[in-house]
């Protein structure tokens, strides 16, 4: 085995622990273009599904079929007629998108039925079972087009899906659904995505998607993409964009992503299908690849309370082992948890620091100040100073000093000044370990 690999996999694999108890039990809607399958996707695609199924997490899989309707048709010399971002659904219409819904279904349950040696999906287990779960009105006569066997879901059998998903089973359905006279209707995967999310309250709701996301500048494509919308900045968004009428379109899928989280799904993402891994990379990492769009920022900058313990000795434990932090235990930790403030994102601690006041001197040190590897250069280490600035000005303190011995550079660039450890505070240099002759630097607080 590759020397290197152990201390690769190891470490990466710890960072994904949390994630794994996090999503134990949840439920997640996934939606996927019919492109995904043209594109010869669906494989690994199912790959990726079958891990996070055997992780705990349950899971409704919905699937588009635009492009087969469409090839459909063609064969038959048809065109396809689309307004208003819909599809026109005449009985031509109608039955290739039967026929096409038929084919795909065939296909992803052989994509789920995998089972060779070596592989991903070897001792894998995933059940998908389908059904009359929705309830659909038609679309109706809009601006005088007549959308005829295109409808909108009216009402999703929540109940039922969640007697399967409940026992191991993942729900397929695809964008058909029944008027109580037996009348079927071709509907949009992303209104059956968002619509079942939002009846099963789910705690994901997931778009596979032909883009890669909402950009910064939604204007301009070559600005990376935003991994993070509040909802409200979303909404702000979509206000300000035309109309979409085509998946391409910005607005496309935000649209629904936004009504999903008005409708009480926490989080919702926009995730490029042609990237390897999306869905993984998502779901197991800080940042994920494309967007999320949730009713809150996930990320908060506050003082530690007594849970964050653990969290806090996970995240400096790397750093004391190289000698870059002083050694703490829990003990110490516990005692000092009310100096501690920490950055946690997702309900994972990536960055602290501690401030211990010496108010006779009116000055106080920031220790133990840590960022996760994963997140470094993000400007996490610059948003806990400020609050440790914050802190250290309420308690009336006139300057805050750090002891170090690798990072003096990153503490200069930011104001402070290097000193002679006898400016320290009486109580303060008692403690000074002169072997380690760590670097005292001193900022004054404005």
């Amino acid at each position: 085995m590759d020397l290197v690999f152990p201390h690769t996999f190891v470490p990466w694999f710890r960072s994904v622990a949390p994630y794994i108890h996090a999503y134990r039990g949840k439920t997640f809607v996934v939606g996927i273009t019919g492109e995904l399958v043209a594109a010869g996707k669906l494989a690994f695609f199912a790959q990726d599904m079958a891990i996070l199924h055997a992780m705990g997490v349950r899971l409704v899989l919905v699937h588009g079929f635009r492009p087969q309707v469409n090839e459909q048709l063609a064969a038959k010399g048809q065109t396809a007629r689309f307004s208003h971002g819909m599809r026109i659904t005449d009985g031509v219409a109608l039955d290739c998108a039967q026929e096409a819904a038929g084919q795909l279904r065939f296909e992803i349950e052989a994509a789920f039925s995998q089972g060779l040696p070596n592989t991903p999906m070897a001792n894998s287990t995933v059940r998908v079972v389908s059904g009359n779960f929705l309830t659909a009105r038609p679309v109706g006569i809009i601006d005088g087009i007549d959308f005829q066997h295109s409808g909108v879901v009216r009402k999703v059998d929540s109940a039922a899906i969640r007697k399967l998903i409940d026992i191991g089973a993942m729900v397929l359905l695809s964008p058909f659904g029944f008027s109580p006279t037996g009348e079927a209707f071709n509907l949009s995967m992303e209104d059956v995505a968002t619509q079942t999310a939002i009846a099963l309250q789910a705690d994901k709701l997931v778009f596979m998607t032909e883009v890669p996301g909402i950009h910064e500048d939604p204007n301009n494509p070559e600005t990376p993409v935003d991994t993070e919308l509040a909802l409200a900045d979303a909404e702000r968004l979509l206000a300000a964009l035309p109309a979409p009428m085509q998946p391409t379109d910005v607005g496309f899928y935000l649209q629904h992503c936004v009504k999903a989280c008005d409708g009480g799904v926490e989080r919702s993402h926009i995730l490029p299908f042609a990237t390897d891994g999306a869905l993984l990379m998502e779901v197991f990492t800080h940042d994920g690849i494309g967007t999320m769009v949730v009713d809150e920022k996930l990320e908060s900058l506050r003082e530690a309370g007594s849970d964050d313990v653990g969290g806090i000795l996970q995240l400096i434990e790397p750093f004391e082992r190289d000698g870059t932090l002083v050694k703490r235990d829990r003990t110490e930790i516990e005692r000092d948890i009310a100096n501690y403030t920490v950055i946690e994102h997702d309900g994972v601690i990536f960055g602290c620091a501690a401030l211990y006041p010496y108010p006779e001197a009116r000055t106080g040190e920031m220790a133990a100040l840590t960022v996760s590897p994963q997140v470094q250069g993000q400007g996490d280490g610059d948003k806990i100073l400020k609050r440790v600035e914050q802190r250290a000005r309420t308690m009336g303190l006139d300057s805050i000093f750090v002891l170090t011995t690798r990072t003096m550079h990153w503490f200069i660039k930011r104001g402070f000044a290097p000193v002679d450890p006898d400016w320290l505070p009486e109580a303060r240099k008692r403690k000074y370990n002169w072997d380690r002759r760590s670097q005292v630097l001193v900022k004054k607080l404005g």
